[in-house]
């Protein structure tokens, strides 16, 4: 039996809390990857295959064996304890589809850029938006194989962030690494919820 919050009965069990984030980036840059690594339900994709209607408006640049394109969203789940829930969202990465961004972003808490050194100016635009609507958000750079390795104080300078913006190393493909990320992002939205809180 389903029951409204004011009427669950004494002793039932709490529901979690729901939490929402985004995940964000470049094209190619991992996004779709990290949600299906992370989410302990199998994510929804909405996938669709690279055609030749593309060319001249995907950059594959440094993703040339990229075959598939997020054109909505994916979407998985992870628990992070008994009370908190993660519902993550990936955003689609190419400038035509920016129109589902607006709806994908209500309500989210924060975000992670994904960023990928060989196309670190691909991150602009994300950062861009999340600065703009004043959503906290973290930058995980996705270590590809094959591509140059810099100092995270470096690429904090290269995308002229905040000093208070975390900047991490991830492999996308990994769980636990994944999770790293959105754990420093829950402590990183806390955080500035918390300064804005005392600044009010």
């Amino acid at each position: 039996m389903d029951y409204g919050p004011s009427e669950r009965p004494a002793g039932a069990t709490p529901l979690p809390t729901a939490i929402k984030i985004l995940v964000a980036g470049g094209f190619g840059v991992g996004k779709t990857t990290m949600v299906g690594a992370v989410s302990e339900t199998r994510p929804l994709r909405t996938e669709e295959v690279l055609t030749e209607s593309g060319v001249g408006i995907d950059d594959l640049s440094g993703v040339e064996s990229k075959s598939t394109t997020t054109v909505a969203m994916d979407f998985g789940r992870i628990t992070i304890s008994d009370d908190l829930v993660l519902y993550l969202f990936g955003t689609p990465g190419q400038d035509r589809f920016w129109f589902v961004w607006d709806e994908l972003a209500l309500g989210a808490i924060g975000a992670v850029v994904l960023a990928d050194t060989r196309r670190l100016a691909d991150c602009f635009p994300s950062i861009d938006y999340f600065e703009g609507r004043g959503t906290p958000f973290v930058v995980a750079v996705n270590c590809f194989e094959g591509a140059k390795q810099y100092r995270l104080d470096e690429v904090q300078a290269a995308l002229n962030l905040d000093s208070g913006v975390p900047v991490l190393l991830c492999d996308a493909r990994q769980r636990e690494s994944s999770k790293e990320v959105l754990i420093t992002l829950l402590e990183h939205a806390m955080k500035t919820r918390d300064a804005r809180r005392v600044a009010d």
